[in-house]
């Protein structure tokens, strides 16, 4: 089985949203490539050339890669998606969870379940989706 990363694109907010999940999940930008790094034929208008064509982030075992998206390029909605964090302290997923939630929408407040875990679901202010999973016991 292969790994797989998830790719997101942030719609020109990159820069920010890789500062805000520095903070959120205390990891690092493990490599990054603006527009104007990249060696090319195809016509980048100046404005846009600090742009982020690729970035990868760490942080522990939670890894994904990411961009402002091409030029031009229209983003579709991927409400079907979300991201699953699990967590063993629950002070951590209280803290992760507060942190996504700013300036994002609480789907589903962090409250206790039927299969005996603490749960919540959270959209950030970058529209990616996340749900945080802890055990209770």
């Amino acid at each position: 089985m292969q790994t797989i990363i998830p790719y997101l694109n942030f719609a020109g907010k990159a820069e920010q949203a890789l500062d805000f999940y520095q903070q959120c999940f205390d990891g690092e930008v493990i490599a990054l490539m603006r527009f104007g790094d990249t060696q090319t034929d195809m016509p980048i208008p100046s404005e846009l050339l600090n742009n982020i064509m690729h970035c990868h982030f760490k942080a522990g075992e939670l890894e994904f890669m990411g961009s402002d998206g091409m030029p031009g390029e229209q983003l579709k909605s991927a409400g079907n998606i979300e991201l699953n964090l699990n967590f063993s302290d629950l002070a951590h997923q209280q803290a992760v969870f507060n942190k996504l939630s700013e300036n994002g929408d609480i789907i589903m407040g962090l409250q206790d379940t039927f299969w005996q875990a603490r749960f919540g679901r959270v959209c950030d202010q970058f529209a990616i989706n996340w749900m945080l999973n802890c055990p209770l016991a």
